[in-house]
C-alpha cells in the first residue's frame, strides 16, 4: 500500500500506540488483515487487544508472518483463533480482494503476483487464459535446445 503513511511506534504491540488506534478508527472498517515479522509478539498482542478492546475483526495471515520457531507460530495462531481471530493465508486475501477476474483494473497485477508466487495455481491460472484467448503460454520461456550449445573443449 504505497499510498498509505508508515506510522512508526517503538511499542512491540502496535495497539499500544495511538496513531494506530486512530488511523483504523479514521478507515472507519471493522475488519483488520494482520501479519507481522513474530507472530507469537507483535500479531498476538496486537490482535487479542484490537478484538478485545477495539472490538475489531482480527483475519491473522499466518502464512505471511513468521514466529521464532514453529512451535511459537503455531501456538500463537492457536491463542488468536481460540480468542476469534480469523486464520487466512495470503493468497485467500489477495484473490478475495479480487473478487472476480473481470476486475480489470487490479488483474495484471493479481495475475503476476499469482504466477510469481503461487505455484502450481499460478501455472494453471496461465494455462486456462491460454486455452481461453487461445494465446501462447505467457510464462512460458523459450529455452536452447542442447544440439545448439557448444560443447566445451
Amino acid at each position: 500500500f504505497p499510498d498509505q503513511p508508515t506510522l512508526e511506534r517503538t511499542s512491540m504491540n502496535s495497539w499500544d500506540d495511538q496513531k494506530v488506534r486512530d488511523a483504523l478508527k479514521k478507515n472507519g472498517r471493522n475488519k483488520v488483515v494482520v501479519s507481522g515479522l513474530w507472530t507469537e509478539v507483535c500479531n498476538t498482542t496486537f490482535a487479542l487487544c484490537a478484538m478485545l478492546e477495539g472490538g475489531y475483526e482480527i483475519y491473522m495471515v499466518a502464512d505471511a508472518s513468521g514466529g521464532t520457531s514453529k512451535d511459537a507460530h503455531e501456538y500463537a495462531m492457536q491463542r488468536m483463533v481460540q480468542a476469534g481471530a480469523v486464520p487466512v493465508t495470503w493468497q485467500q486475501v489477495l484473490l478475495e480482494w479480487q473478487r472476480d477476474w473481470a476486475r480489470k483494473e487490479t488483474y495484471d497485477d493479481v495475475m503476476k503476483i499469482v504466477k510469481e508466487h503461487s505455484g502450481g495455481y499460478g501455472m494453471g491460472v496461465d494455462y486456462a487464459y491460454t486455452m481461453v484467448h487461445k494465446a501462447p503460454q505467457r510464462t512460458a520461456t523459450k529455452h536452447e535446445s542442447l544440439a545448439a550449445v557448444p560443447a566445451k573443449t
